[in-house]
């Protein structure tokens, strides 16, 4: 049996407007993919759907691949494209 962990999960742009606060606590099985936290994103977001292509990730600082697994304690980061003006 997988042990779960807990992420901090800090947004930004669409993300914390679909959230409306700064960061969420989730917690997943060990090993699940940094991707996945934007798949539970969407779920509970539908309207985040468009970002879904566009969207990076970062944890604990450093941007990663969507199939970077996630240890507990890690803080992640879903960056969608910002624009300037």
């Amino acid at each position: 049996m997988s042990n779960s962990i807990k992420i901090t999960v800090k947004l930004f742009a669409a993300y914390q407007e679909a959230y409306n606060k700064p960061e969420i606590i989730l917690e997943f099985p060990e090993n699940t993919p940094v991707s996945q936290v934007r798949e539970h994103l969407i779920q509970q977001n539908p309207e985040l759907e468009k970002w879904r292509d566009v969207t990076r990730f970062g944890v604990n600082f450093n941007f990663v691949e969507p199939n970077t697994p996630l240890s507990d304690g890690d803080e992640v980061v879903l960056i969608p494209p910002v624009s300037g003006g």
